[in-house]
């Protein structure tokens, strides 16, 4: 074999290796980003008229009520209406004003509604566990507020970790959408997410 070959080898082994073929915290930073699931706003069910205990006073409610969003009062539970006491509840101006440009014309007639409220924010990967095939990668997430509303309710100060299956097949690493054995899918990972102190 001539001399000069050996670098065409060595420059096409390379070559064969996709950047997918190694998991790197850029490459899970990079697929988890990409994830439908990670982008996925998080929505806020905002209900108004006549609603069970359980829904008022919740801590989201207090907190449109303390910024002037929305008003309560007692309310009689009809039939079907459980858990009581029930609360009539109703968007104020300034509650108007808040959600007019985050909903459709037809959704404004609505008792509830959902609207977008923050956006989630990777904050870095804090751990690879690889084993074979398959590796467990802990990142660190936080809120992003999207509107008004959003910053009343998720503060962009405070973090959370998530845990979130990766397996390789022959085109690279991807995360883990569906769970189909034991790996913990992105969105699991998110909704089983543990604040950071």
């Amino acid at each position: 074999m001539p001399k000069n070959s050996i670098p065409l080898i060595v420059l096409l082994l390379f070559l064969a290796c996709s950047p997918r073929d190694f998991l790197t915290r850029r490459l899970a930073a990079d697929l988890i980003t990409a994830s439908p699931a990670f982008n996925a706003p998080q929505q806020f069910l905002v209900q108004t008229g006549l609603v069970a205990g359980n829904v008022y006073p919740s801590p989201e409610f207090l907190v449109l009520q303390h910024h002037g969003w929305l008003t309560a009062s007692n309310g009689t539970c009809p039939a079907g209406i459980t858990p009581p006491p029930c609360s009539e509840l109703t968007l104020t101006p300034s509650g108007v004003d808040a959600v007019r440009a985050l909903i459709s014309a037809d959704d404004a007639t609505k008792p509830s509604f959902s609207i977008p409220v923050a956006r989630r924010e990777l904050v870095g990967i804090t751990a690879i566990a690889k084993q074979g095939e398959l590796a467990d990668v802990d990142f660190a997430w936080r809120w992003i507020p999207m509107n008004e509303i959003g910053a009343a309710l998720y503060s962009s100060e405070q973090h959370y970790r998530s845990t979130v299956g990766f397996r390789k097949y022959d085109d690279g690493w991807h995360v883990v959408e569906s769970a189909p054995h034991h790996e913990q899918s992105l969105g699991d990972a998110l909704k089983n997410a543990a604040s950071i102190p």
